[in-house]
């Protein structure tokens, strides 16, 4: 391809500066976006770095079109041939050259206009909706102090988070990842195939460029106290034998993708898997990919339309629309409202809840359930079923988020059940990418705490000895930088390790059935005695 110095007002310093920042063609710098580039190279505005770009992309689109049409540009020599030449001639040679010149361009014209859609230019980008605001009611029932001053406290943080960021007061640059509309991710995945289309056509090298998801690229933000994405990307080419088998995967799940969003239809994973069993040889391929599109896109993955088979439930003082049906998941019997993995199709109508009580195990919602537990306390119960599925993780950071009230997790006392709080709280690393979407940093470790076991007399005949995997998971989890920003979290593991004992929620049982909705959870929330 063309050096970089071909572009206007790029010398050679400029050009070895865009080089070492990873820009090291024209194609490679017409797929960039202006703001990476100037964050990229040294002294290069935003400004400055937009007419590059502008500038990249239009020179790539005149080579495209060169390459299919064989045009070139009229020689100065025939010029001169033409005038030396008598009178009479040159009126003749005028007429018949004019004849060719008008048949050669509408020849031109057709052309241009069959090779013109590889490099449309990009639309506006549609206007997004912003959701209805729920209705927030009055319960009039009793809701303790501690939960109250939570809730202020948690408003009051969310306004300072605000205006951090606004101030740019962020540590790290990240991959932004926005939740799209169906046009929207169209728009986007077209353009990403245009782009490799263009790479085809001026270098004969394409390649995919993903963000990496390996554990180094894995951000800690802690002005919005999540796990992100960072800056670097892996390059997927077609012509190198280690990654064609996964540049061809990745084309083929964005052919799906597309079919999947042009007729509006959603699929899960193991959908996408069956659509081309030969190529994808094992799920696990086919969901990395997923990812990989996903995070290429810089999106979500339920903007994609591809989901994971949801297994939560919740219950309790809410009210929602749920693909245009009014559901008041009060009057859902003890089983509660099945959460779907089409969360873009549901909407938080009306609540009067004034917290969320998130249960590792289906058997302490079940208690909960049968007690009614929300007509005592205005709540609203979920559960994941074990670690959470993406929808169940989605619609408690959407119910927390819309309706501005605290979240509180109750898992087993051992180490699964903090890693399970933990993914809950920041996301999990493989799907950084997605955690301000999935991931609650507002939710707090109700219980069960390891210092719980004794201050309610648990006794040592329903305690289960750790196992050297345990104790190997939570010096683990000591090791990471968001356990170690929380002194009690910090704590309670450590007496975990010197204790060398787990429980589960059911160990309640031991004292009585009701000993779980009667005496420890109302008594946490009144006191105040949570992580």
């Amino acid at each position: 391809g063309p050096p970089l110095t071909s572009l206007p007002g790029v010398g050679k310093k400029l050009a070895a500066r865009l080089v070492d920042a990873g820009y090291d063609s024209v194609a490679r710098l017409s797929r960039a976006r202006p703001d990476k580039v100037a964050a990229a190279v040294s002294g290069l505005s935003v400004e400055r770095a937009s007419e590059i770009v502008s500038s990249a992309k239009e020179m790539v689109q005149q080579i495209q079109i060169s390459s299919i049409t064989g045009e070139t540009k009229s020689k100065p020599a025939a010029k001169k041939v033409a005038a030396a030449k008598p009178a009479a001639k040159k009126a003749k040679s005028t007429e018949r050259t004019k004849t060719e010149k008008e048949k050669v361009a509408s020849k031109k014209r057709a052309k241009k206009t069959k090779t013109s859609a590889p490099v449309r230019k990009r639309k506006p980008a549609p206007v997004v909706q912003p959701r209805k605001k729920p209705i927030r009611k009055e319960s009039g029932l009793p809701v303790p102090a501690a939960v109250t001053k939570l809730t202020e406290e948690l408003r009051r943080k969310w306004r300072e988070a605000e205006q951090r960021i606004e101030a740019g007061e962020v540590t790290q640059e990240t991959v932004e990842v926005v939740a799209l509309t169906r046009e929207e991710t169209l728009e986007r995945l077209v353009e990403e195939a245009m782009e490799i289309l263009n790479e085809t056509m001026t270098t004969g090298r394409p390649a995919f460029e993903i963000p990496s998801r390996s554990g180094d690229n894995i951000v800690w933000d802690e002005v919005r106290d999540l796990l992100l994405l960072g800056m670097k990307t892996i390059s997927r080419p077609y012509h190198s034998l280690a990654s064609v088998v996964d540049a061809t995967r990745t084309a083929r799940v964005m052919e799906i993708v597309f079919q999947l969003l042009r007729s509006n239809l959603h699929a899960t994973k193991r959908e996408i898997y069956y659509s081309d069993v030969n190529l994808f040889r094992d799920q696990k391929y086919s969901d990395k990919i997923i990812e990989d599109v996903a995070s290429m896109l810089q999106t979500t993955r339920d903007s994609i339309h591809v989901v994971a088979s949801a297994r939560g439930s919740a219950m309790g003082r809410v009210i929602i629309r749920d693909g245009g049906d009014l559901i008041d998941l009060t009057k859902m019997g003890t089983g509660g409202w099945a959460i779907t993995p089409f969360l873009d199709q549901v909407e938080i109508v009306e609540s009067d809840a004034e917290f969320i009580i998130l249960s590792e195990k289906d058997a302490a919602v079940m208690r909960l359930a049968e007690s009614k537990y929300w007509n005592r306390q205005p709540c609203i119960v979920l559960t994941g079923k074990g670690s959470g599925d993406m929808a169940t993780r989605a619609f408690l950071k959407r119910l927390v988020k819309e309706l501005e009230i605290p979240a509180f997790a109750l898992v087993d006392s051992d180490p699964y059940g903090h890693y399970i709080y933990s993914v809950f709280l920041r996301g999990s690393k493989r799907l950084s990418y997605e955690s301000p979407f999935i991931a609650t940093p507002e939710l707090k470790l109700l219980g069960v705490l390891s210092r719980d076991l004794d201050a309610y007399n648990i006794p040592k005949a329903v305690r289960i000895p750790m196992e050297p995997a345990d104790i190997k998971r939570v010096k683990d989890m000591l090791k990471e930088p968001f356990v170690q920003s929380n002194k009690e979290w910090v704590e309670d593991l450590k007496l975990m390790l010197r204790l060398k004992e787990k429980a589960e929620i059911q160990a309640f049982a031991s004292h009585s059935f009701e000993f779980l909705t009667d005496e420890y959870i109302p008594t946490k929330l009144e006191t105040g005695d949570w992580i």
